[in-house]
């Protein structure tokens, strides 16, 4: 019987994916942020609220420190660039200690 080995490579690929999606999750937020009034459909709206649910409590702490730029409609958001990039940052490191 052959038994199912987990290495630390598989671990360090499964954290790694985690990674991604969360980043994938932010980039989608930034996305259905661009569009104002989206149509309502229950599974559309419960699907965005997961995404928001997910992303801001994350984004939000880099938000108290780098508020958007400009006013009104047309502020500018910066926190899921620095978010983004401290993902990328954390994920090298994380999987670069679990890989060993």
């Amino acid at each position: 019987m052959i038994w199912l080995a987990v290495t630390r490579f598989d671990v360090a690929d499964y954290v790694s994916a985690l990674f991604l999606v969360y980043i994938i999750l932010i980039f989608l937020n930034i996305l259905s942020s661009w569009i104002p009034r989206m149509p309502y459909n229950r599974a559309l709206r419960a699907s965005l609220d997961f995404i928001k649910e997910t992303t801001d409590p994350y984004l939000n702490l880099f938000r108290r420190f780098l508020p958007p730029i400009g006013g009104g409609g047309f502020a500018l958001d910066l926190s899921p660039i620095l978010g983004v990039f401290l993902l990328f940052i954390l994920r090298a490191v994380v999987v670069g200690l679990i890989e060993g």
